[in-house]
């Protein structure tokens, strides 16, 4: 359309105006910034005069906003499509077939939500960029990023549930129905344990109380006394403080009051009560008999009398009998740390020396509080 018209467009207002059709190619014109100045003030002067000129011009802004996110659909479909072409799926379903791990049955259960959510996800995004010019729908906007958020998250959790199911080597990995306790024998990642808590492991983790896991290994086993030392093999494991308590020597007393802290569920419990008896299960020497309720995540956590002395290991319950457990003798302790090489260990080790404990003179709330960063929960996977 020629300016020389356009003049006599503007000049007449709506009289002289041709049809429709003109007036939608002003219109386009105008939103697209390509009136002059006089041109754009006498369309603005209309739009104000006529409101059914201005319902025009909302209306066929509104279908150009629409057209413009079709476009950014449709380029979004043609890349997807392009990478889809790149993706060897026969080859990744063969691949996958031989294997119906945990991680495909996990896919296969939740593929669907995982679809949805990264679906939602993209149309979001591009329906955000239809909108943020528009100051109408600010409600609308902050209500969509509130569902995307919730997509986001969605598709977070179910990602770490698969994550959670496979081990570092990529196999399929399932916690065992009870894992266990385990405690510092020195500062630089040495840990203490029952033999049969570990037994049969493909892969073995600690986690402390604050919920930090460290990958260990298993260097030292003793299937007699039912004893495993593992060590921390993690670059993120940090050295702890001076081990607390010390290595009782002398054998401890019937009636003597001990305790223990173990992970029997998530978080620490700790466990009151006392030596019952100075032999274990049918005489068996070595081994104490006490009167503290366990449970099987308790197996291989540390028994203590008051003054932070460690006085064995939880090893285990009779069956069908409340209010007892049997407890390796710390003797078996020492003799366990004296197959590993004393250097290894380092310098700040479980003492068996006449050194004070650091845990005797305190209150047993104040003793917890020194000793939970010792106690650690073994998780088992298989």
């Amino acid at each position: 359309m020629s300016a020389k018209v356009k003049e006599n467009i503007f000049s007449t207002i709506v009289i002289e105006m041709r049809n429709d059709l003109e007036l939608d190619a002003i219109i386009e014109d105008y939103l697209l910034g390509k009136l002059n100045p006089q041109e754009t003030e006498a369309f603005e002067t209309l739009r104000r005069n006529d409101a059914a000129v201005d319902h025009k011009v909302v209306s066929h802004k509104f279908f150009l906003e629409s057209m413009e996110v079709f476009a950014v659909q449709s380029r979004l479909k043609d890349q997807l499509n392009n990478i889809h072409s790149e993706i060897d799926v026969e080859g990744l379903a063969s691949a996958l077939r031989p294997h119906p791990s945990k991680v495909v049955q996990l896919w296969r259960k939740h593929k669907s939500a995982i679809a949805v959510a990264a679906s939602f996800l993209v149309l979001s995004l591009v329906s955000v960029y239809s909108i943020q010019h528009n100051s109408k729908q600010k409600e609308q906007l902050v209500l969509l990023s509130n569902q995307v958020n919730k997509a986001i998250k969605t598709q977070n959790n179910l990602i770490r549930k698969i994550n959670n199911t496979t081990n570092t080597a990529g196999k399929p990995a399932v916690q065992n129905s009870f894992g266990g306790t385990g405690f510092a024998i020195s500062t630089n990642g040495y840990i203490l344990t029952n033999l049969h808590v570990i037994n049969g492991a493909d892969s073995l983790y600690v986690q402390n109380n604050k919920g930090e896991s460290f990958k260990v290994k298993s260097i030292y086993t003793d299937s007699q006394n039912d004893i495993a030392i593992l060590k921390i093999s993690d670059k993120n494991f940090s050295h702890l403080s001076s081990i607390p308590y010390s290595i009782k020597k002398t054998t401890s007393s019937i009636g003597e009051t001990v305790y223990t802290l173990g992970y029997p569920k998530d978080d620490a419990v700790l466990g009151e009560g006392y030596v019952s008896s100075k032999n274990g299960f049918i005489g068996d020497t070595t081994q104490y008999q006490v009167s503290i309720p366990v449970n099987p995540g308790n197996s291989g956590g540390p028994l203590l009398d008051n003054n932070g002395n460690l006085v064995g290991i939880i090893s285990g319950k009779p069956d069908q009998t409340e209010g007892a457990a049997f407890a390796i003798k710390s003797k078996y302790i020492l003799e366990a740390m004296r197959a590993i090489p004393q250097d290894s260990l380092g310098t700040n080790k479980l003492s068996a020396s006449s050194k004070k404990s650091l845990l005797s003179g305190l209150k047993r709330i104040k003793q917890i509080e020194k000793l939970q960063d010792y106690v650690f929960m073994i998780k088992v996977y298989n």
